[in-house]
């Protein structure tokens, strides 16, 4: 992994944005489109904002979350609440929108089709990832009950996730299809996570699912 420091979070939310932006132009040189994965959490709320007035073709990118919590969109803790009310806003309001959620009592009961709707976007062109200071990796938890299976080679594009200390079950892309991406940027904030994450690059991923993903991935970090 290559490890960038910033001075401040600002200034990383700003620099990330760039990038981000930077490489999904290029992807959409070809022709196609290009696929954004995101987080959800505090730590890309600014980047988001920032991101969300570049001058791209928008409507040429497919936006999907990299986990999200199993409640309806209009909850306070829903992951693509956030993602909608600042990033899909300003000039990536033409972005097309992945839900990782849908109504249903478990996540069982519809993530195959959920599933059949992420297969044409993948390759994930630009993912970007947030971690806990528990290790954790998108949904990805240490103690999960569905961790083995997330964390597989052969792993399904999406596993649900229930783990010790969640108040709600999770969706979760797995290991697998976030290491398919053609780059990964995974951005932290504060010195509990710089040293969960020099920790966890010495563990195995079965009790650091971080370490699953930081081969090749550019960690942005700010104090």
């Amino acid at each position: 992994m290559n490890i960038i420091d910033y001075a401040d979070a600002d200034l990383m939310a700003l620099d990330v944005a760039q990038l981000i932006a930077g490489e999904l132009e290029d992807a959409l040189m070809s022709g196609g489109r290009a696929t954004l994965a995101v987080p959800g959490g505090e730590t890309p709320g600014a980047m988001f904002d920032d991101l969300s007035g570049a001058d791209l073709d928008w409507d040429r990118v497919d936006v999907m979350l990299t986990d999200e919590r199993w409640l309806p969109e209009v909850h306070v803790r829903s992951n693509a609440r956030q993602v909608k009310e600042r990033l899909l806003t300003d000039r990536a309001a033409a972005a097309r929108f992945h839900p990782l959620y849908a109504p249903a009592e478990r996540p069982d009961d519809v993530l195959a089709d959920i599933e059949a709707g992420l297969v044409p976007c993948l390759p994930i062109t630009v993912a970007l990832i947030g971690m806990g200071t528990d290790m954790h990796v998108a949904s990805l938890f240490p103690g999960g009950d569905n961790l083995a299976t997330g964390l597989a080679a052969e792993a399904p594009i999406l596993v649900p996730m229930q783990a010790p200390g969640l108040s709600e079950a999770r969706v979760s892309l797995t290991a697998r299809v976030l290491n398919g991406a053609l780059s990964k940027h995974l951005m932290i904030t504060g010195n509990p996570k710089r040293n969960a994450l020099e920790k966890a690059a010495h563990m195995s991923p079965e009790d650091a699912p971080v370490a699953a993903i930081l081969e090749d991935c550019t960690v942005h970090w700010a104090p």
